[in-house]
């Protein structure tokens, strides 16, 4: 099994660890889960901009507007799925405000999280798979705001059910969409080997990455927690990131 395949593997498996803090001990702060939002969140900016789209541009053949055109084309993808999924965030989800239909709203953010996840499992992949090291950034950031995700499928599913064992299994839905966009990644794009294809998609890849940083990650971290300022976990995630990616780097790893 390749490394990038396991970083896909192990990012979507940490959704297990939010499924878990849903069913037993203690529920996690909304203060840390907003920071934990906001750090995956200036992790993923960072790679995406400063590494990602810029190694894509450089890429021999890949001339400027199309490498700027498929990261618009990330964006303008993510918001498109975005906008055509039922929102239903954490927040909304909390004891404080249960709705009447609980079961059907958790199956609902089961479902939009799954489809969120799927692009993040082929992004996990392919960016490992140009770079090693960018591959475990963007699998840390990953696998950082899959913990509060599993968290806001599992506690809803077990307050509706009771049902530890089916809260864990909802959880385990959304984590394997992230690993099943990995393992298509890897079966697919192992027949394309072009450098120019593989720039491509990481160029699309950075604009899916931004687009779910803002769009997604930093608001949701507002809303958990109103009275904190998410940027503070955004630019601990950036400095975080990029202190590493130069401590890699003088070690010559990739």
């Amino acid at each position: 099994m390749s490394v990038p395949l396991i970083l896909t593997l192990l990012a979507g498996g940490a959704t297990f660890i939010g499924a878990f803090l849903g069913i037993i001990g203690q529920r996690p702060s909304n203060r840390l889960l907003a920071f934990s939002l906001g750090f995956a969140a200036g992790i993923m900016l960072l790679i995406s901009l400063m590494e990602m789209l810029p190694a894509a541009l450089a890429t021999p053949g890949m001339s400027p507007l199309p490498g700027y055109g498929m990261f618009v084309i990330g964006l303008l993808g993510y918001f498109a799925l975005d906008r055509a999924l039922p929102h239903a965030h954490p927040q909304d989800l909390t004891p404080a405000g249960m709705p009447r239909n609980l079961r059907r709203t958790a199956l609902l953010l089961t479902l939009g999280i799954s489809l969120h996840n799927f692009p993040e499992g082929i992004a996990t992949y392919v960016t490992a798979s140009s770079n090693l090291e960018l591959g475990f950034g963007i699998a840390l950031a990953v696998a950082l705001h899959n913990v509060p995700e599993g968290l806001a499928v599992a506690g809803p599913v077990y307050a509706a059910t009771g049902s530890r064992r089916k809260a864990l299994f909802w959880a385990g839905i959304s984590g394997f969409a992230e690993i099943l966009g990995g393992v298509l990644a890897w079966l697919i794009l192992g027949t394309l080997v072009s450098p120019v294809v593989m720039a491509a998609i990481m160029a699309a890849v950075a604009g899916i990455m931004v687009a779910l940083s803002v769009d997604e990650l930093m608001p949701l971290a507002k809303e958990i927690d109103p009275d904190s300022n998410p940027s503070y976990g955004v630019l601990c995630g950036m400095s975080v990131m990029g202190l590493s990616l130069v401590v890699l780097q003088a070690m010559d790893f990739a």
